[in-house]
Formats: C-alpha cells, structure tokens, sequence
C-alpha cells in the first residue's frame, strides 16, 4: 500500500466515525495506534482526547509544531459518499478529517527521513477547534513547551488540487460574541401605548448596529456586525417584558476590535434609554486574529513550489480559527490547501477530493526539513 492509499483509509475511517468536540475518544485512539504502527513516540501528556507526538531527528536543532484539528460537526451527512457517517447527527462537514490524514501523512514521512532531519517535529492532533475551545486547552496541558515556530492549514474547496493559498498577516478574523438584553414593559398588545416594547426597541438596535461600520469606524476597516438571534414573546397578543439579542463581530485590526464593544453598548444604552427601557449588555472574546509571521512567507511559497504546487495569494476569510492561540505564544503560519469541493465548510453535502493527501503529506513534511534546517 503506497502513502495515497494508506492516507485515504485514515481519512475515511475517520469519516465514518466522527466525533463532537472533546468528545473524540475513538478519533484519539485510532490516531495513537496509527503513529505507534510506524514508531511515532506519543509524549505523556494529561489528555483525554488530542494526541501530541514528536518526530525527533538524528541531529540536534529546533522544535517546531504542525498542527491538526480532529474534532466534527452536529450535522446529519448529506454528502452520498460510500464511507457516510455511522453517527446520526455527527459529520466530518469541514475536513477536519483531511487534515488529521494529511498530517499522519507527514508524520509517517519524516519519521522515514529521521535520520536526516535536524531537530524535532511535533505534531498537535487538537480536539475542539470548533468550539475554539481546543488549542487553548492543548496548550494548557503543555503542548506547545519547548516549541518555537507553529504551522497549520485548513482544505479550501474553492481551489483546485495543487494550490496552496499564502497570505503573510491576517488571514483569519478576530471573533467576538455580544448579548443584549431589553427590558420594558409587557402589555395587551391592543394597546401598546401602555407598554415599553422591546421589540421594536430590539428592531431599532438591530439598524442601528449597521451603521457603526462606515459611520463610526472606517468600511475599511474590515469589521462585519452579525445580529444571529432575536428571541421575544411566546403569544400572539401579548407585548413580552424582554427580548433577547445575539451577535458576533468580525475583525482584522486590533485597533478597531478595541473600539466595536464600546461604540455598540454606547448605541444600545442610548435608544434604550430614549425609548424607556432598560438594557443590559455583555461582551465576550472569542478568537484573536489568524495573523500569519512574515518570518515564514518565502519559505512557505518556496516549499510549495519544490513540491510542484501552484501558489496563489490566500483570501481571507471571516471565519474563525483556534490557531490564533498558537501564534500568540510563537511565530506562525497558517495556509489554504486547495480541495476541490462544491460546497463550503459546515455544508451537510461537503466533499473534497482525496488526491489532495499525499500533496498535503509531502507538503508539511519538505516544509518541516527546510524550517528545521534554516533555524539552526
């Protein structure tokens, strides 16, 4: 069996059996005995899903990290594909399982070049990323002791096989998470003159949060305000006494990110006080920014054209991506490998194509000796 095949069976064992963030105790032990199977040591670490592994080089040098994201998504699979889902409601729906291949990919790679290659690789198999709850924790544990440069990428179905997308800075938005909260006063809804309405205080914040981009801050600026939820009522004649407002905010600038939280409580606690209710406001970070180190552009687009790929420069995206953690800690890199597929991530029908593998592989692993090589 040559590495495309070997990689193929990894990744659609895995699709047949997704896991929800920190729920992925089979995902573990399957990637445990597939680095164990080719003599990959596991370090000891107090994790009850991820696994880290080290390839370690005959030579001394740097240690540096690849990352992969193990965890799935609620979703009933769509896809048609002979190696669906066996969970009901569980899908591998943004490749996730693509990654954790590829990167056993590159593991089995060098851990066969060992002794040529100067330093340690360390390998970073993370649960949670969809709930960016998983690098975070990874680190907490000690994952990334010792390491001193992280790389990482995610599948884009939107570029064809052979293309890797590479952006120095920010490549991925800062998220961010609000919830307000309205409180006026309920009434026969024939006679709203006697009520303070939350909803259409609620409708009023909803605009009014549009005009922040352009109006407060700069359109380019890059800044994208979501309401996602507006929750009020359980009849059909009755004004409710609350209503209940959710959101998130995207972002590229940190300068900007600092002032989003003030300019929209500032907003909501003005309309609701002009309309006599009461408000209550709640921020939450989420996410940094995915800000790619310029330390690694060229050879990012360097390794990439050793290995035959077209390089392309990658769009951003306002996603979200726990990576962010990793390079607040050490210089980072984070890339766009092309796919193929005919939907987007999260896509109950989401499919890639398979011969992006091996490329994937052989990627991380030329890209691995030449980091390791330059920094000592």
């Amino acid at each position: 069996m040559n590495l495309q095949q070997q990689l193929v069976q990894y990744r659609r064992e895995l699709h047949r059996f997704p896991e929800l963030s920190m729920q992925e105790y089979d995902t573990t032990q399957r990637i445990k005995k597939w680095l164990s199977d080719v003599g990959i040591p596991i370090l000891d670490l107090p994790l009850e899903t991820g696994v880290v592994a080290e390839v370690r080089g005959r030579l001394p040098g740097a240690t540096i990290a690849l990352r992969a994201d193990i965890d799935a998504l609620p979703i009933d699979e769509q896809s048609g594909v002979e190696f669906s889902s066996e969970k009901p409601g569980v899908m591998h729906a943004c490749g996730h399982d693509f990654h954790t291949a590829a990167m056993l990919g590159a593991a089995i790679l060098l851990q066969q070049q060992k002794e040529e290659l100067r330093g340690t690789v360390r390998f970073l198999f993370q649960p949670a990323e969809e709930t960016a709850a998983g690098a975070k924790w990874l680190t907490e544990q000690g994952a990334m002791n010792g390491v001193q440069a992280v790389f990482g990428f995610h599948n884009r179905p939107n570029l064809s096989v052979g293309v890797i997308g590479v952006r120095e800075g920010t490549l991925m938005a800062g998220v961010d998470h609000f919830e307000i909260t309205i409180t006026g006063t309920s009434g026969h809804a024939g006679m709203p003159e006697k009520c303070i309405d939350p909803i259409v205080i609620g409708s009023q914040i909803v605009m009014a949060l549009q005009t922040i981009v352009s109006r407060r801050i700069s359109s380019l600026d890059n800044v994208v305000i979501s309401i996602t939820r507006f929750s009020a009522g359980n009849t059909w004649n009755v004004i409710p006494g609350k209503a209940h407002l959710g959101g998130t905010v995207r972002t590229f600038q940190n300068d900007t990110r600092k002032k989003i939280p003030e300019l929209i409580k500032s907003l909501v606690d003005n309309i609701a006080a002009a309309n006599g209710a009461t408000v209550k406001f709640e921020w939450t970070e989420c996410l940094p920014m995915v800000n790619n180190s310029p330390l690694f552009t060229s050879i990012m687009k360097q390794a990439a054209e050793e290995e035959g790929l077209q390089v392309v420069e990658a769009e951003r995206s306002l996603g979200g991506e726990d990576f962010a953690y990793y390079q607040e800690m050490v210089p980072g890199f984070f890339v766009w490998i092309g796919v193929e597929g005919e939907q987007e991530w999260h896509h109950p029908a989401y499919r890639l194509s398979e011969e992006a593998l091996d490329i994937s592989a052989r990627y991380w692993a030329r890209l691995s000796r030449m980091v390791l090589d330059r920094w000592t």
